[in-house]
């Protein structure tokens, strides 16, 4: 887990939570529902899987830009996009 953005501060409001989720979902060069924001201390967490290191570093950017003053804690994993190589058996 990494941390970017502000630290310290005042701890985050009761909304946050609900903007950065609705700020994720609602923009369109992103929408993603796949990530969930919880706040812990003093900053907010990001957990989920994303396809690629660029999108989590995209998803990041964009929440670093509308809140500046929030310190990030990110724990977004990468899933593996490529076709299985092995044929599943079904018993």
């Amino acid at each position: 887990m990494t941390q970017r953005g502000a630290g310290g501060g005042e701890p985050p409001d009761d909304y946050l939570e609900a903007a950065i989720q609705r700020l994720l979902t609602e923009r369109t060069e992103i929408a993603e529902q796949g990530i969930t924001v919880s706040r812990r201390d003093h900053s907010v967490v990001l957990c989920g899987e994303v396809e690629s290191a660029q999108r989590r570093e995209e998803i990041l950017r964009l929440v670093l830009e509308h809140f500046p003053e929030v310190p990030v804690m990110v724990d977004i994993g990468l899933i593996r996009t490529q076709a299985p190589t092995e044929v599943e058996e079904l018993r």
